[in-house]
């Protein structure tokens, strides 16, 4: 379901671009609003979240998904932690559709999935590592780097319990808006794919914008 957001990008304290293929990491506070927005439309945001007061607390895609009875994230979805925390809630969203089981591509998936010479291709997963080496004053590591979720990307379940990698539903300037419901790291990849449509086989950038808690 659509939910178009009140707040206005001019009155954002702050805004950035992802470049394609690039990644993103900060801290957003209690009661912050982050949109990411796709910029060109039918793009992937691989995202992660982590308790900025103990990363051993981290997104739950299970729980998550359990308590929402639902796979698919939009409107009104709360993502829930580890701990069955509330760690943030989708308040805005102008897609409807976002994924949680297609995970990060990695070098390993690249190869199993496509063929021996993808292998090198950089991935999600080479994101996320540069980003935890790069931020290590955040606390993080190689083996905190569990479940993500999709942001704009399609992953149809199909009938036999199978995932396939589909067009994206997303469109040029559709985004996704959360409240922070504790103080989060969120961790962006801006998914380099080039072998599923996914990104069209053409990644663009992203943006990411924050508005502080008191702006409603």
């Amino acid at each position: 379901m659509r939910n178009d957001s009140t707040l206005l990008a001019g009155e954002a304290m702050f805004r950035q671009v992802i470049a394609a293929g690039d990644y993103w990491i900060d801290i957003i506070k209690t009661g912050q609003y982050l949109r990411i927005v796709d910029v060109q439309g039918n793009q992937a945001a691989d995202t992660l979240f982590f308790n900025a007061a103990d990363v051993a607390e981290r997104y739950s895609a299970v729980d998550t998904i359990r308590a929402q009875r639902n796979v698919y994230l939009g409107f009104g979805s709360k993502l829930l932690s580890t701990a069955g925390n509330v760690m943030a809630e989708i308040v805005a969203d102008t897609v409807g559709r976002h994924d949680t089981l297609g995970g990060a591509c990695a070098s390993e998936s690249n190869t199993v999935r496509y063929a021996l010479d993808k292998r090198t291709m950089h991935a999600c997963r080479d994101s996320y590592l540069l980003a935890v080496a790069q931020h290590d004053r955040l606390g993080l590591g190689k083996r905190d780097l569990s479940h993500n979720i999709n942001f704009f990307m399609n992953v149809p379940v199909t009938t036999d319990g199978g995932l396939t990698f589909a067009d994206g539903l997303s469109g040029p300037g559709h985004y996704v808006e959360m409240r922070a419901g504790m103080d989060i790291i969120v961790l962006i990849s801006n998914c380099p794919q080039l072998n599923n449509p996914c990104n069209a086989y053409n990644p663009t950038p992203l943006e990411v914008l924050i508005w502080d808690s008191n702006v409603q």
